[in-house]
């Protein structure tokens, strides 16, 4: 190894440990054990230019292990990306660009937010399968504008997480020959031995999961890393997995190799231990070497020429294939490229009684040519959830062309990946299961909600009206569950105009996910349903009062209740209120005044109907509201049968209506 080598690797230890100490949390042992195999990934192999982050060619870096997360920084701040010794001082600090895990939007070079184990894993393989496609849309003969790797830093504890099998299954099945798995093995958990949960053969699992698989038996030697690392991009048909063989905390005799090292700062004496064991150059913390820093400009000019050549590359791209670039343009803009709210054929449906999942099938496929870089697809569910592209070919091994993905049953693995296509840039991405299994999915869409990015979800079979298939696949809490979710849009439309605006509102989002919770019985088409959906919450019947005797509210199916109800009630001189609320948030996004003009203080009388749990409405009917709701499971019986025994009929609301207006 190079003086060089070793100088940097030692610093990339000492800023991690110190770093940590110095926040009094954190986790050193694993930068610590991992330092060499990243300082040779990114100095020697990794293709990324530091003075712009952005570029769209440059290889991807994700640290699924997020909790080693001064790896990382420590990296980004030698490499140039713009973080400051300052910075690293700051570590886990109020207001810090180095928070405990990294995350995407709030530090430079982080290409997206892991802690959670296991997301990263999915999310680079969402990555490969989107340069994947994005090259076989644009790369020409002798223009290879698309062509980078991915690269993910695992742990053990990413391993155990199911996700991880889910995501690495479908990668294996695609042959994504450009996805590079580090696995950093040191056998260590914040328990103890991994040998107390984990015994496994990891890399027999991989080569079952169809991954070329690598070992290096000493995580020091960077020279076998390299030649690993050069040997996983040489396999064009698998993508690879190379195990690392590293000690946890290496360089710390006191405590290397040992779950002591794992999730704690070492202690400024066991700190004064590791700088003699690794002969440190300096007794002041975070102190960097100038001849590291002078061998890191060298890196940044190698990344900065690299660009340089692709952009000379794509300028002649752009004459050659003024289509093509177009094209490009499109793709990576937030914008989409045509004005829906002005589209008329785009709100337009026929006047007949359809599931909301059906009309979103049908909204899908007017988008497909409208939206060229709108992909998507189901877990194994795309019959049922309506969310197949017609005449567009499926995402395969075959053909990486395909606009209609096939996650296999692997919902969490599905919305990790979606997350990592998205974040990759250049489309446009929806995932879709049945709303019941949203609950394996949650985590994964609060990351998205958490970074800012505006995946959409299709979640069919949204209540009670599943019907026969029972309790187990009938959501009830799961409405509340989504809708506590920060930065996240629930949308569950009343009728194909609804529906349509849902769409519009996933698709025009730049920060929010959405999720359109859709049915699987029919609903009829409400000739008072209208764009006015986007705002969450609006008059679809008015009283003929002033102030109306009483507010019916609801969402989804059942707005047709109350919009029958309406007319018994008025027959019974009760003046009611009909409003439809496909998004609680959306709503609580609109100006006081216009959420006064919907829902005026000074009527109290008000009543909510939703086949779900009622947590969450009573922000809206007050202390003196009424919900008729289901704060219990379902059961199993055609779904008409259900919604009578429970409670959803006409009748029922007017009597609780009833009820109410004479009670007061």
């Amino acid at each position: 190894m190079k003086s060089i080598d070793n100088l940097t690797i030692n610093t990339i230890r000492m800023l991690s440990v110190e770093a940590v100490e110095k926040a009094k949390s954190g986790h050193p042992g694993l930068p610590m054990g991992a330092a060499p195999m990243a300082y040779e990934l990114w100095a020697k192999h990794m293709k990324h230019n530091p003075s712009n982050p952005d570029w769209i060619n440059r290889d991807r870096f994700i640290l699924s292990a997020g909790h080693g997360s001064m790896l990382l920084y420590s990296l980004l701040h030698l490499f140039g990306y713009g973080l400051e010794l300052d910075d690293l001082k700051a570590f886990r600090q109020w207001g810090s660009k180095t928070p405990g895990h990294p995350e995407y939007g709030h530090t430079v070079g982080v290409e997206t937010t892991t802690g959670p184990l296991g997301a990263g894993f999915a999310n680079g393989v969402g990555m490969a399968m989107a340069e994947a496609h994005l090259a076989t849309k644009f790369n020409k003969k002798e223009y290879d504008l698309i062509d980078h790797y991915t690269y993910v830093l695992v742990g053990d504890g990413c391993l155990m997480e199911g996700i991880t099998n889910e995501a690495a299954s479908l990668a294996g099945t695609l042959q994504l020959d450009k996805f590079i798995v580090l696995y950093d093995s040191n056998k260590i958990s914040i328990e103890g031995d991994t040998d107390i949960a984990f015994t496994e053969k990891v890399g027999k699992r991989f080569e079952a999961l169809n991954f070329q698989v690598l070992t290096v038996e000493d995580g020091n030697d960077i020279e076998a890393i390299g030649k690993a690392i050069a040997e996983a991009k040489a396999d064009n048909k698998r993508p690879s997995f190379i195990e690392i063989k590293t000690q946890i905390g290496y360089g710390c005799p006191n405590k290397q190799g040992t779950a002591d090292a794992h999730g704690a700062p070492l202690g400024e004496e066991n700190i004064e231990c590791t700088k003699e064991y690794l002969k440190w150059v300096s007794d002041q913390p975070f102190h960097v070497p100038e001849e590291v820093y002078e061998y890191m400009k060298e890196l940044r000019n190698k990344g900065s020429k690299e660009e340089a050549l692709w952009n000379e590359k794509f300028e002649t791209y752009k004459k050659a294939f003024p289509e093509l670039a177009k094209e490009w343009d499109t793709y990576f803009s937030q914008d989409i490229a045509v004005d829906l709210l002005k589209d008329e054929d785009f709100w337009a449906f026929e006047d007949k009684p359809m599931a909301t999942r059906s009309v979103s099938g049908e909204v899908i496929n007017r988008l497909k040519d409208k939206i060229p870089n709108l992909i998507g697809g189901s877990a194994d569910l795309s019959p049922s959830t309506k969310t197949l592209m017609n005449n567009e070919s499926s995402f395969s091994s075959k053909d990486y062309s395909g606009r209609n993905l096939h996650f296999g049953v692997r919902e969490m693995a599905m919305a990790g990946i979606g997350n990592g296509m998205y974040l990759h840039g250049g489309l446009k991405v929806y995932v879709s299961t049945f709303f019941v299994f949203s609950d394996y999915f949650k985590p994964m869409a609060r990351l998205a909600a958490l970074m800012e990015i505006p995946l959409t979800y299709v979640l069919t079979h949204d209540s009670i009206g599943v019907g026969e298939d029972g309790p187990t696949h009938e959501p009830i809490e799961q409405l509340a569950s989504l809708r506590s979710t920060p930065n996240f849009i629930v949308f569950r439309p009343a009728d194909a105009t609804e529906t349509a605006a849902g769409w519009y509102k996933a698709i025009t989002s730049k920060t929010e996910p959405v999720a359109l919770v859709l049915t699987r019985q029919n609903l009829p088409q409400l000739k008072e349903t209208s764009k006015e959906a986007l705002k969450g919450g609006y008059i679809l019947l008015d009283s003929q009062k002033e102030q109306p005797d009483v507010i019916l509210m609801a969402s989804g199916s059942e707005v047709e209740l109350i919009y029958k109800a309406h007319q018994v009630l008025k027959d019974e001189g009760i003046d009611a209120r009909v409003i439809s609320m496909p998004s609680f948030e959306l709503f609580d996004q609109q100006s006081e005044s216009y959420k006064e003009s919907v829902l005026p203080k000074g009527v109290r009388k008000r009543i909510a109907v939703e086949a779900a749990a009622t947590y969450g409405w009573h922000k809206y009917t007050g202390i003196d509201g009424d919900i008729i709701g289901l704060d219990h499971f379902g059961a199993s019986a055609p779904g008409g049968t259900l919604f009578e025994k429970f409670g959803y009929t006409v009748e029922n609301v007017v009597e609780r209506t009833k009820s109410m207006v004479n009670k007061y």
